[in-house]
């Protein structure tokens, strides 16, 4: 029987794992695998959600790896997901369970003032986890552009704008890059723009806290890897 197949570079995931944050009591990591339109005809509305968790930082590969299926077990419309359609995010910033049950307790209380009964706690749930960050840890901007003259030069560009000292990690997708900067190993001489001033670079698509795709792991053909 043929599986679908998330991790496709072991030492590669594995290496971006230790190299994720440790959480602190009340932390975790929030995941999702999705089915994106852009990557296969197949499918027809884009970042179909297949499945998405939380995970421990010591539990991430094993729960990965229960995503391996398979092929078929994943659908859309009652047609299976093609593997080239699949692709799986991770928010590199720890989110807070705490704050989540908080505003989570209040937008199911909204749900039953507003007497919406096909509601689904639990996704409500996992959507408050996602939305509520518990640090800091790296900012990261989207660079949308596959260019290897750009690639050569796009480490000169940041560490010139955070200082060579800077804690920085290049991560490139099948799309472009992501570049997550720890906000807090910024050199003092750079503290005032350098956010606004990697964010005003060319080809730049979003910045913040946002969802990356995993190293290691599937995107739509592509196997994303830190550089």
């Amino acid at each position: 029987m043929n599986y679908y197949k998330i991790i496709q570079d072991e030492a590669i995931l594995r290496s971006f794992i230790d190299w994720l944050p440790d959480l602190e009591e009340g932390e975790a990591y929030y995941v999702s695998l999705l089915a994106r339109s852009k990557y296969s005809d197949a499918i027809k509305s884009d970042k179909q959600q297949l499945k998405r968790f939380t995970s421990r930082k010591e539990d991430l590969y094993s729960k990965i790896l229960q995503l391996e299926c398979p092929i078929g077990a994943y659908t859309q419309k009652g047609q299976a997901i093609p593997q080239e359609a699949l692709a799986i995010y991770i928010t590199p910033n720890p989110r807070s369970l705490y704050d989540a049950m908080f505003s989570g307790l209040t937008a199911l209380a909204k749900c039953i003032q507003n007497q919406n009964k096909h509601v689904n706690p639990h996704q409500e749930i996992m959507s408050e986890i996602q939305k509520n960050k518990s640090r800091s840890c790296y900012v990261d901007f989207d660079f949308d552009i596959k260019d290897e003259a750009f690639a050569a030069n796009l480490k000169t560009l940041i560490y010139e704008r955070v200082g060579q000292s800077a804690k920085v990690q290049f991560v490139e997708t099948r799309g472009g890059f992501h570049v997550l900067v720890d906000p807090l190993s910024v050199e003092e001489a750079f503290r005032k723009r350098w956010y606004q001033s990697i964010a005003e670079l060319p080809h730049v698509d979003q910045t913040g806290d946002q969802m990356i795709p995993i190293p290691g792991c599937s995107q739509g053909g592509f196997v994303p890897r830190l550089l």
